[in-house]
């Protein structure tokens, strides 16, 4: 069952988790439609088909990493995520004009807006390497090469 949800603004927020732990919270301009998708190879405007630039500053950005973000939603989120396993995630939601939040989608697979990180300073992917780096070395630590008892190597005597 589905039902439409009214945002007092043209908005909806996605919060973006590595390793279990929150990185950042994207806030979407949704006041074109739900085209959602932050990479660059999901933008599709009518200037880029055209083959035109748009003119510098002329339109508002469609996400924008939110400073200092806090919800009391991210211990329930973080909890989903770690009792199934997901490590890296993209948590969508959007408030109602009762200032209800709604959770709706979760990507267990992520992109993210070049545009808005550089604005911001974070990088998704860079976090992304950290956590998979240190996955690795977690690992490496604790599988140990297998020994070979020293019967098996000893030579035989006819």
């Amino acid at each position: 069952m589905q039902r439409y949800i009214k945002a007092p603004a043209p908005l909806i927020t996605r919060v973006e988790f590595v390793g279990g732990r929150l990185l950042y919270a994207v806030e979407v301009d949704t006041s074109e439609g739900f085209e959602l998708c932050p990479a660059d190879e999901c933008r599709i405007d009518a200037a880029s088909l055209a083959g035109t630039c748009p003119p510098e500053g002329a339109a508002p950005a469609k996400f924008r990493i939110m400073r200092d973000f806090r919800h009391p939603l991210i211990q329930r989120w973080q909890a989903f995520l770690a009792a199934n396993d997901i490590g890296i995630a993209g948590v969508e939601f959007i408030v109602d004009t009762s200032h209800r939040a709604f959770t709706y989608d979760i990507n267990t697979n992520t992109n993210y807006n070049p545009d808005a990180e550089a604005k911001d300073g974070r990088r998704g992917m860079g976090a992304i390497a950290e956590y998979v780096g240190r996955l690795l070395r977690e690992q490496e630590r604790t599988t140990a090469p297998a020994t070979v008892p020293d019967f098996v190597s000893a030579p035989t005597e006819p």
